[in-house]
């Protein structure tokens, strides 16, 4: 029985500044979705292929990371459905490669998820460092009304008569 649930991934590596953004913004979603039920939260981390199981578990799935787009330090970039997994191709970091075969496995055994969506952001900086660029910081709340906006999207699709 499918219930509608929404999946929140969070992936990144938070020892490289803002290649961690994906991890930096679940406190935040953790916050803002506690008390609403059908929404689990992920700390993917550079899990790659470990993290299998929870995508083609996944009825809707929302992934958060760093997306190299060329564009200006802290923008915010959203890429839905089949342009995601294309989108990995030209990314530069390591642990991309091995969720972009995750999602690729979870598509050839027939296991991808009703929906999926991205949102990330652009780096400001991927030096050594835990903590995220000052100009990345700032535009934390903006990605995550980004997600917040998606998830309300799909719960109002499946439940018209409840506000979120």
């Amino acid at each position: 029985m499918k219930t509608n649930k929404i999946t929140i991934l969070g992936i990144g590596n938070t020892l490289f500044s803002d290649e961690g953004v994906g991890i930096h913004l679940l406190p935040i979603l953790e916050e803002t979705l506690r008390k609403y039920n059908n929404i689990e939260i992920i700390e993917g981390l550079t899990d790659g292929m470990r993290l299998l199981g929870p995508v083609e578990d996944a009825e809707n799935l929302i992934i958060i990371d760093a997306i190299n787009a060329g564009k200006k330090g802290g923008t915010i970039v959203s890429l839905y459905g089949d342009d995601i997994p294309a989108y990995f191709g030209v990314k530069m970091s390591i642990h991309q490669l091995g969720f972009q075969e995750v999602l690729l496995a979870a598509k050839m055994r027939e296991r991808y998820p009703k929906k999926i969506a991205m949102f990330g952001m652009q780096p400001t900086s991927l030096e050594l460092g835990v903590e995220l660029s000052e100009i990345n910081q700032k535009k934390l709340p903006e990605l995550a009304q980004a997600v917040l906006d998606q998830v309300r999207e799909w719960r109002e699709s499946h439940e018209p008569d409840r506000v979120f």
